[in-house]
């Protein structure tokens, strides 16, 4: 029987603007994390400014677990992360946020409880929090300018543990209903183009016509064309040998 995976709990100390609440659960939830819980909120709990900025990541909030320290926040884990900017002289190990929902990942696989720790707008989490924490996650921001806004840094963290969770492909095509040009279309159309290139001649002088149409040849695959393209291609040089056609009858 499969091990049931628990997901990190992100762990709001103090937070003194309920929007700042309500921004933080809808960054959760963006990426499938619903574990809050909310430290000693200063505007009390619950917080209709947070349901405002929830923007439909309601359930979060209606599940959100209030304490009044962190301590007891934290009880039921076996590791804690600290998000801070600043060095504390505290002996701890330091992760960025992609190494440390690595790290959390692999502990709850073995069966522990994580939660990871954010600290208030104004100043951030405090030593005595960092102290209940067995590590430190921190940003590589600019350090003349290190402050995250609290739904940011939840944001940056739900980031990387959905990554670390539910892989995506780093670059995907979505064809618009066309699929790609195989090599005999691809073929094909480099035929069509030196059919007409050559009835206007455009190979000249004779000595470099092979070099050309090989540099021809290597920019219709370099190009990666769809089935769409190469029909609009092949109806460009049709239209163009009627257009002549038409003038050539003219005159």
């Amino acid at each position: 029987m499969m091990q049931e995976i628990i997901p990190p709990a992100f762990v709001l100390v103090r937070p003194q603007m309920g929007e700042n609440i309500g921004a933080a659960a809808r960054a959760m939830l963006n990426f499938g994390l619903e574990r809050m819980r909310v430290v000693a909120p200063r505007d009390g709990w619950p917080s209709p400014q947070a349901v405002a900025l929830a923007s439909g990541a309601g359930r979060v909030l209606d599940g959100a677990q209030i304490y009044e320290a962190v301590q007891s926040a934290v009880a039921d884990c076996e590791y804690v992360y600290a998000t801070t900017a600043r060095g504390r002289e505290l002996t701890k190990p330091v992760f960025t946020p992609e190494a440390a929902m690595h790290d959390a990942r692999a502990r709850i696989a073995a069966g522990q409880r994580v939660a990871v720790l954010f600290g208030p707008e104004r100043a951030g989490l405090e030593n005595d929090d960092i102290t209940r924490a067995n590590a430190i996650i921190t940003v590589p921001v600019n350090p003349d300018f290190p402050s995250l806004n609290l739904a940011q840094c939840v944001l940056l963290l739900g980031y990387e543990w959905r990554r670390q969770t539910a892989p995506a492909p780093e670059v995907v095509h979505h064809m618009a209903r066309t699929k790609w040009a195989n090599g005999a279309e691809v073929e094909a159309l480099g035929d069509h183009f030196e059919s007409r290139l050559s009835d206007a001649g455009f190979f000249y002088p004779l000595e470099k016509v092979d070099g050309m149409k090989e540099g021809l040849r290597n920019m219709w695959t370099r190009l990666n064309l769809t089935q769409a393209e190469v029909q609009t291609l092949h109806g460009m040089l049709r239209q163009m040998a009627y257009q002549l056609r038409q003038k050539d009858k003219g005159e």
